[in-house]
């Protein structure tokens, strides 16, 4: 039943955000601010994973690509799985944690202290003024996220490449335009787009939801993390079922 309801409450929460795109009708400061706090104010922590991201992916395989000599693979799969799989689930997860979570105790809070019911009371509409504007920041600023990400994480792998195999970036980076293309980086970018629409969607729907109560917030945040992350495995095994 707990499932059924927060299906049901997300599913919602994502028709009433449609509507309000359509007309569209959103608190334009309100977005403004959320692009420079969720998104540009992540970028730090993003950098910091990204360029992780890239070193892991070589030294992954640096064995055995210094036992078998395919020096020409290394920008090849440290690419493909940066670009289609582990940068965007990477910086999902990151972003979710520190920003959806955020949002989540922000409304939370918002409603266990009547704030909510003080804007309605003012006949104003609470998704027209924060909901909607933070869905559109947090789907673009993971989009633009990931896609720095990736530039990081790829200039780090290179770097890496230099130190531990010994492999030149031009070498580093013929490997990688060769075996690549834009439909790998468009994947993605893809699943950027829908890993930030379920993170807010998400983390509105357990923020709305929370009870009246300081243990609430609590338990609101938790919920939320946990359920971003399963939308993001589940969301990136469909895409990747649906578009291989």
């Amino acid at each position: 039943m707990g499932l059924l309801r927060d299906l049901t409450g997300t599913a919602a929460i994502s028709g009433r955000v449609a509507m309000q795109l359509v007309r569209p009708r959103f608190d334009t400061a309100e977005l403004i601010r959320s692009f420079i706090e969720f998104g540009e104010a992540s970028i730090p922590i993003v950098a910091l994973t990204a360029a992780f991201t890239g070193a892991i992916m070589v030294l992954q395989g640096a064995f055995y690509v210094q036992q078998l000599g395919i020096y020409d693979l290394v920008g090849w799969y440290t690419g493909f799985a940066t670009f289609r799989e582990i940068g965007p689930v990477m910086i999902g997860l990151m972003f979710s944690g520190r920003v959806g979570a955020r949002h989540a105790s922000e409304l939370a809070s918002m409603r266990a202290t009547e704030q909510l019911d003080a804007l309605k009371v003012l006949a104003l509409d609470v998704y027209e003024l924060l909901i909607v504007p933070r869905v559109i920041s947090m789907t673009v600023s993971l989009v633009a996220l990931v896609i720095f990400g990736d530039l990081v994480a790829i200039v780090s792998g290179a770097l890496t490449a230099k130190i531990i195999l010994g492999l030149d970036a031009a070498h580093f980076f013929r490997s990688l335009d060769a075996a690549l293309g834009a439909v790998d980086v468009l994947m993605g970018v893809a699943k950027a787009a829908a890993f930030g629409f379920f993170i807010a969607v998400i983390a509105t729907h357990y923020g709305l939801s929370a009870s009246r109560d300081s243990a609430g917030v609590g338990r609101a945040v938790n919920a939320q993390v946990v359920a971003c992350a399963i939308g993001i495995f589940l969301a990136d095994y469909v895409i990747t079922v649906l578009f291989p």
